[in-house]
């Protein structure tokens, strides 16, 4: 065993301790979270406009306080661009994570002083839980990998801005620093497929452990990689042993990654976001990933069903429930203030607190009332995968409304597939079978013959990879929604098959 290795599993020992201490106090750590959010920002011009001062209570902080998204908190963003000081926290930011935005343009997510090391703490901890509960350090000699954006930042205002995944590129720590690829010139690669391509020229020379990205993205550089060498990924790093991933739940790749690879590896999930890093998979054996308590964020959460009534009620930690869908808002040392990011979650322990994302508030299907989440397609598919011997390689559901001729409408599901079922329609039935079963809703309009079973659509090799380029979303942090309301997806994709 290297120093390297023995130092990381001591660290880690210890870093498993303070993490196990907060966990194990969750409601006095977040009441300790909230008070120190609100008398740090008091006296900001979001902390005066919203009385700050008063606020002793969540109850208080209800009243005084809206749920709002990125839109509805953009006049405050716009004036910490323009160079602003002490708007929505202290100060001025240190960088703000430029995204895509739906109605406003570009988002600018602003990250501080305060709020940036809780990016860099939690992905390291993430590993070092990993080392923890698996007395696997070995890795740490290797090679390590993280497909991710380019770390070359602008400037506006002062202020640095880039993608989160370019920002925390900068603070990779010296130990690791020599570990690390793709180097900082191909890193620097704006398309993607070059830079994929880049990726595996210099990685197929080294002894690559860990390997981390979007699984859709990495995925490709698989297939590169085995393209361009006829020999599966395993083969090509025999110490590859953990994948890191993050964006996506990884279920309905498992099956398609373990082919290229060759052999199961463990993996880490991880669910990181501009407006924060909230959880990560702590243990190998557990359900879920732990809620980071003790990171500078106060959650609130909302029924899913509630959430689009006049008052929708507003819960804290303690009052949440195992199984039940809540949409996640959040208030950070960023300065988001009961900001709503737009996800789902779903508890699945409370001791400790542990989550799986479940989806996205705006991407669902509910054309005829059934209220279909990302959760239930995915482990639809997981399933059907499971008992066919199929393969996948990405896919999407949006509703078909208008159907030719006097057939009943129902949902059409764009599949891209590595290796087909032998039988496509038994397959589309393994499906329509699995979200019955966990929709009852969705069982109710087919059984009241409102919807008609599923279809399938079959997409071409590199369909999806197609769509993304064509609407300038190949590669980076960018992710195919695995759902959607309407049919502008399914429109692109009819052009591309």
């Amino acid at each position: 065993m290297s120093i390297k290795s023995f130092a990381a599993r001591i660290f880690a020992s210890h870093i498993r301790n303070k993490i196990d201490k907060w966990a194990s106090n969750p409601h006095n750590t977040q009441q300790k979270v909230f008070e120190e959010l609100i008398n740090k920002a008091k006296d900001t011009r979001f902390g005066k406009d919203h009385e700050f001062s008063e606020i002793k209570s969540h109850s208080e902080f209800v009243k005084k306080v809206p749920v709002r998204d990125y839109e509805e908190l953009k006049d405050y963003v716009d004036m910490m661009v323009e160079g602003q000081e002490d708007i929505l926290w202290p100060g001025k930011p240190l960088y703000y994570a430029k995204t895509s935005g739906t109605t406003s343009g570009a988002k600018y997510i602003p990250l501080t002083k305060d709020s940036m090391p809780t990016h860099i703490n939690a992905a390291r901890n993430a590993i070092l839980c990993y080392i923890a509960d698996s007395g696997n350090s070995k890795f740490v000699d290797g090679k390590m990998i993280f497909l991710q954006g380019s770390p070359e930042l602008d400037e506006k205002n002062g202020v640095k801005l880039g993608r989160l995944s370019g920002i925390v590129a900068h603070y990779v720590p010296g130990y690791l620093q020599k570990n690390r690829m793709p180097s900082w010139e191909t890193n620097c690669i704006e398309d993607w497929e070059d830079k994929v391509d880049a990726i595996v020229d210099e990685t197929l020379k080294e002894d690559m452990s860990v390997i981390s990205g979007i699984p859709s993205w990495v995925q490709m550089y698989f297939e590169r990689l085995i393209d361009k060498t006829g020999k599966k990924v395993g083969e090509i790093f025999p110490n590859f042993n953990l994948f890191i991933y993050g964006g996506v739940n990884y279920e309905p790749y498992r099956t398609k990654f373990e082919s290229l690879i060759g052999r199961k590896v463990d993996s880490i999930e991880l669910y990181p976001a501009s407006e924060g890093f909230f959880a990560f998979q702590d243990r190998q054996d557990a359900n879920g990933m732990l809620l980071q308590l003790d990171s500078g964020m106060f959650y609130e959460f909302i029924k899913v069903e509630d959430f689009y009534s006049e008052n929708p009620e507003r819960l804290i930690l303690k009052e949440v429930e195992v199984g039940v869908n809540y949409v996640m808002i959040i208030s950070t040392t960023a300065g988001l203030w009961a900001y709503n990011l737009g996800d789902t979650v779903q508890f699945t322990s409370t001791k400790p607190y542990r989550l799986i994302v479940s989806g996205r508030i705006k991407h669902f299907i509910s054309a005829f009332g059934e209220h279909v989440i990302a959760k239930e397609v995915e482990q639809a598919m997981k399933e059907a995968v499971a008992e066919s011997g199929a393969e996948i390689s990405e896919f999407t559901v949006a509703p078909q409304i208008n159907p030719k001729g006097e057939e009943l409408p129902y949902h059409e599901w764009y599949i891209e597939f590595e290796q087909e079922p032998e039988d496509l329609d038994k397959f589309a039935e393994l499906i329509d079978r699995s979200l019955q079963k966990q929709n009852s809703y969705y069982l109710d309009l087919i059984e009241g013959h409102i919807l008609q079973r599923l279809k399938i659509t079959k997409v071409p090799r590199n369909g999806f990879q197609d769509y993304m380029k064509s609407i300038g979303k190949l590669g980076g942090q960018n992710k195919l929604p695995r759902l959607s309301n309407d049919r502008k997806i399914a429109d692109k994709l009819n052009e591309i098959i």
